[in-house]
């Protein structure tokens, strides 16, 4: 349990650093200034950020049941998981450490929506919010993919938690979709204060997280790999 509540913690964290990450950022932005556009009333325009946020976490948590079933529901796969999860995490949480750091080239795509997504949306009133965060949250970008397939998945199977930690991650993308909600509702003006302190954050966060993934990361590789007492 102790260690559980220290994972579920990661998990929320994880998810807040990629919704402030570039490309997940301007999809929100994106998206709820879309709906809000189409939004007469303010609180239309919060309720469609809060139904667009329900779409995103169902997303992930649909994927986090499936994906930690699967991994965990086949007896020699998980007894090699179980046996074996902290070497796979060492060299996992190194590699996605690096690419926070941006070492390897990425490229980011998004933001945009399509003429056919527009109508769509239109057609679906304020319920279409909720279809575009499903399909905006499985729209993985190289930052968002790394952070949820290379260390949630890996940290929820260990635990074993294909709910609360996936439900969690989703939680934590949606903090910032909320405050673009009350924005855009009470002050669009804002925004873009508001966007340029959040893309300055998300740099000194993604490093300092990528800093202490590389460091978790050799640290086991250290200790279940070489077999090292440290």
């Amino acid at each position: 349990m102790e260690a559980y509540i220290p994972g579920l913690a990661t998990a929320l964290w994880l998810g807040i650093l990629t919704s402030i990450s570039p490309c997940p950022l301007a999809t929100n932005i994106a998206a709820v200034s879309y709906i809000s556009k189409r939004m007469s009333r303010t609180g239309l325009v919060f309720l469609s950020g809060i139904i667009y946020t329900f779409g995103r976490m169902l997303t992930y948590l649909i994927l986090g049941i499936l994906l930690v079933a699967s991994l965990i529901s086949v007896p020699e796969l998980a007894y090699i998981l179980q046996k074996h999860i902290n070497q796979f995490l060492g060299p996992l949480l190194v590699i996605t450490g690096i690419f926070l750091l941006g070492i390897i080239p990425l490229s980011f795509h998004g933001g945009g929506i399509s003429e056919h997504m527009q109508k769509r949306v239109e057609r679906y009133g304020i319920w279409g919010a909720g279809l575009l965060g499903f399909i905006f949250a499985l729209s993985f970008c190289p930052v968002s993919a790394a952070i949820f397939f290379g260390s949630l998945i890996p940290l929820a199977v260990k635990h074993d938690s294909g709910i609360m930690m996936p439900l969690l991650y989703g939680l934590g993308t949606a903090l910032p979709v909320f405050a673009f909600s009350l924005i855009l509702a009470f002050g669009a003006r804002h925004l873009g204060k508001v966007f340029n302190h959040l893309s300055r954050f998300e740099l000194w966060a993604r490093r300092f997280t990528a800093f202490i993934f590389i460091l978790v990361g050799v640290y086991y590789i250290l200790i279940y790999l070489f077999k090292l007492s440290i």
